[in-house]
């Protein structure tokens, strides 16, 4: 079963989902209980694979299956894991045991609704373990519909709206994946993505193959492939200015999709720039790398301002998303080890703190069915342990020392000040103005809702459930033990994170 390991941490959520679809309709618990299980079971297996199977201290790919798939194309099933991959790995297997519970206040439809959530898991990790182009993109494409149906029907008012717009950036940026995918595949001949970085660093990748030598418009392969790659993982990221579809998906989708949404589905963005887009073009990405270091910047800044001007608290927390995430693009711009170490970090994280914020709104929302930030008030009075929980969640959310948040965030900006370009040093200035317009809307956020009088309307709300808690501890338990412990994260990125600022630092 060792060797098969990641193909069955990907497809036991599929396994479960055709359970649900044979069971009756009206055996709620009996769906309810499959979904349990079969995501409960990818984790037991992740958390065996980070402590006991997988072996630290190398870059190498581990656990390979590589065996044809579609021989007319030259598509293999090639799954294998490294540092930087496991460790989202562990982060998707527990947040979706966190979503089902979280999920049971949900009442329409719930066979298709679980069935979709499971289907959602198996795209997710399988992007994470896909190590062939091919392959990769159709995990990709596999989480697009499960997503914009959960959010499509489950969601708030303007549901239908926020699913399209969400459907139509991924897809725009999907159709630019494609289009590089196949350059890369007629250029190299395969769609491995390690055979691909290997011709990469010997020089392979020019497109001399192709028409006109693999320039077009003036302008060369690599560069083409670069943005077309970048544009559509940045949208999944997403950084400003492909940001517009994130609000509006986080505040129509319900709480559990919300914590998907911004615990996943954003880091694989990030995570196929590492994997799939900077190695294959590393001429490129040295080449605009201080551009990509701006626009992390501005995603910095711009999302943390306009977070403190929201009012609506599922919208203030998704800008604040865009915020966290431009840390990520700025770490690894900068090209140094502490820089690219803490974006990885980052994106683990934000992955708990995000997560957790949304399951917040979601305890609130239950009750008042309003997010109305100025319509609440004095509810630490009510509910104490809700504030407690919600207070520590922001602090890591702000980075205070001590939690997750400070040590991913710090590393970034360190990293990128030491870069090798001087004008890094101004951007990191500039970003630390984000650091203060967070700590300044969340801490307000608290002030508004939980401070000062208590509103009539809200003194008899019951506190947080044990449901509630049972969603939120264990992330909040990974914000404060990985403050203290980062390595816990650390060692098993580390090799794979010295290799890709290596095999970038060569194409300079």
């Amino acid at each position: 079963m060792q060797e098969h390991i990641l193909s069955w941490i990907t497809f036991v959520p599929l396994i479960g989902m055709l359970a649900i679809i044979l069971v009756p309709r009206s055996s709620t618990a009996m769906v309810k209980a499959i979904s349990v299980a079969a995501t409960t079971v990818p984790l037991i297996l992740a958390t065996w694979l980070y402590f006991g199977l997988f072996q630290k201290g190398t870059a190498d790919l581990q656990f390979v299956v590589n065996v044809p798939w579609i021989d007319a194309i030259g598509a293999n099933y090639f799954m294998a894991v490294d540092g930087l991959s496991l460790a989202l790995i562990w982060l998707t297997t527990l947040l979706l045991v966190v979503a089902v519970p979280a999920s049971f206040s949900i009442e329409r439809a719930g066979k298709a609704y679980y069935a979709l959530l499971l289907l959602l898991e198996v795209g997710i990790l399988g992007v994470f373990c896909a190590q062939d182009y091919f392959l990769f993109y159709v995990f990709w494409e596999v989480m697009l519909l499960p997503m914009y149906f959960l959010i499509g029907i489950w969601g708030g008012p303007r549901r239908e709206y926020a699913a399209i717009k969400f459907f139509l950036y991924t897809l725009a940026g999907s159709v630019l994946m494609l289009v590089a995918i196949l350059a890369l595949r007629l250029d190299s001949g395969t769609f491995s993505i390690p055979g691909m970085v290997d011709m990469a660093q010997a020089g392979g990748l020019t497109g001399a193959s192709l028409p006109g030598g693999g320039e077009l418009l003036g302008m060369e392969f690599s560069t083409w492939v670069f943005w077309f790659l970048f544009v559509g993982f940045a949208i999944k990221i997403p950084i400003v200015p492909f940001h517009t579809w994130l609000p509006d998906a986080h505040v129509q989708a319900p709480t559990p999709i919300s914590v998907i949404l911004a615990g996943i589905l954003l880091k694989l963005g990030g995570y196929g720039l590492l994997r799939a887009c900077f190695p294959l073009v590393p001429g490129a990405f040295n080449e605009f790398a201080y551009v990509l270091a701006i626009i992390g910047v501005v995603s910095i800044v711009y999302g943390a301002f306009v977070a403190l001007g929201q009012t609506d608290f599922k919208r203030m927390v998704a800008y604040s998303s865009v915020s966290h995430m431009g840390y990520v693009l700025l770490g690894m711009a900068a090209l140094t080890e502490w820089g690219m170490s803490g974006a990885a970090l980052q994106m683990f994280n934000h992955g708990t703190s995000s997560a957790v914020l949304f399951l917040v709104v979601g305890v609130i929302y239950d009750r008042a069915h309003h997010r109305d930030l100025n319509g609440f008030g004095g509810l630490a009075q009510v509910m104490p342990r809700y504030w407690a929980m919600t207070t520590l969640g922001f602090f890591a959310a702000l980075g205070l020392p001590g939690l997750a948040g400070f040590v991913s965030e710090a590393m970034t900006l360190v990293g990128a000040y030491e870069a090798q370009d001087p004008r890094f040093k101004v951007l990191v200035l500039i970003s630390m103005l984000g650091i203060v317009i967070t700590a300044a809307f969340l801490l307000w956020a608290m002030q508004r809702v939980f401070l000062g009088n208590l509103n009539v309307k809200y003194a008899d709300y019951k506190d947080i459930s044990a449901r509630e808690i049972f969603c939120q501890l264990p992330l909040l338990f990974l914000c404060v033990f990985l403050g203290i412990l980062p390595y816990f994260l650390l060692d098993w990125m580390e090799p794979s994170i010295k290799a890709l600022v290596t095999l970038l630092e060569n194409a300079r």
